[in-house]
């Protein structure tokens, strides 16, 4: 929804610039993408679970997903260079805004005994990685239509150049780190 990125033009960026003290409005820290990935070991024995994971990813995040393929063959794995192993979508824009905002509200306060997202979770340069046990938290699938509960890696990309910024802008952007 709009709303989150109107948030984050009036409200957000006014603290950060005054909590980090930057001179310019050009170093506040800003949310560039959201990449989801959902890895699919059984897709190698059966190339349908490729198609029921497009259509899940693509209702929850309103873009069609793409299908990733292996890079290298792996012989105990049974796994061919270039088969399907997983679906991956990258959110940018209008679509992102809106996907984190039901993210946050919606689908993350619907997991069982949720006590927040774990704040230890970035890469050192600002990026923030968390993983989703299941599909079904967002209110998008129905219950009764999918073959098997998959969980799935969301990964916010940010401009923030250490942790620290990174997790004030999520913190600012309604993100429930665990105390």
């Amino acid at each position: 929804m709009a709303r989150l990125k109107d948030f984050y033009k009036s409200d957000v960026a006014p603290a950060l610039m005054k909590k980090f003290g930057y001179k310019s409005c050009m170093q506040i820290p800003q949310l560039n993408k959201v990449v989801i990935n959902v890895g699919a070991g059984e897709a190698k024995e059966n190339s349908k679970v490729i198609d029921a994971i497009i259509s899940d990813i693509t209702a929850i995040t309103g873009q069609k997903a793409v299908p990733t393929k292996a890079k290298k063959s792996v012989a105990n794995f049974k796994l061919r260079e270039g088969m399907p192993i997983g679906v991956k979508v990258t959110l940018r824009g209008e679509r992102m805004y809106e996907f984190v905002d039901r993210l946050f509200s919606v689908a993350l306060p619907r997991v069982r005994d949720f006590r927040g997202i774990n704040p230890n979770s970035f890469d050192g340069r600002g990026n923030y990685s968390m993983g989703v046990k299941e599909q079904l938290i967002f209110p998008e699938i129905d219950y009764d239509k999918i073959d098997k509960v998959r969980g799935m890696d969301i990964c916010f990309v940010t401009t923030a150049n250490t942790d620290e910024e990174a997790r004030e802008l999520l913190t600012l952007m309604g993100a429930p780190f665990a105390k």
